[in-house]
């Protein structure tokens, strides 16, 4: 856990020098060069204070870098096809359990029969008329329709109407929810 870089990098973008934060704190300067350069490792109560003193809540400063926010620009996105109609995915952002994209059905398109993986789905129709089944369970949805459905239950969805269905998704799951769509 990197939080002395962290530390300094918040300080340093709030153009927040080494001798304020001490004077806020009651902290030495000589310490919080040894916290941001992670030669010493600071307790909840002196990083509750520091967090204070830089106006930022105290869980942020304890998380990943991969837990912090992350940006996909739209050029940016990374594309797959799935299925046996090969419908575009494009990935917008994950998380450790949640990942969301947005699949591209053209006309008469479908994820094909069966398809089932881990996890749980919840979609939003954007374009399109889209037929969607799932056991004994059969919709027809429209542009502005939602619906959702426990993954690992054999489920089907397919364009029927005349032009390209655009769907967004998002996929739970306990593993790496990337791979359902890959």
């Amino acid at each position: 856990m990197d939080i002395g870089s962290a530390i300094r990098a918040i300080r340093k973008r709030k153009n927040i020098t080494i001798a304020q934060i001490c004077e806020e704190t009651g902290l030495s300067q000589g310490f919080m060069s040894q916290v941001e350069t992670n030669k010493t490792s600071p307790s909840i109560a002196t990083l509750e204070s520091i967090s204070n003193a830089l106006k930022v809540p105290l869980a942020y400063l304890l998380l990943d870098k991969k837990e912090k926010l992350q940006l996909v620009r739209k050029d940016e996105r990374r594309i797959t096809t799935s299925g046996p109609d090969n419908l575009k995915v494009s990935h917008l952002s994950s998380t450790k359990n949640v990942h969301m994209m947005i699949v591209e059905l053209p006309p008469g398109a479908s994820t094909g029969e069966n398809h089932a993986h881990e996890g749980e789905e919840v979609h939003v129709v954007i374009q399109g008329t889209i037929y969607i089944e799932q056991g004994e369970d059969a919709a027809e949805l429209n542009a502005g329709d939602s619906f959702s459905w426990n993954a690992c239950t054999p489920h089907t969805v397919k364009n029927i109407g005349a032009d390209t269905a655009i769907v967004m998704i998002s996929v739970y799951t306990e593993s790496d929810p990337s791979k359902a769509f890959q």
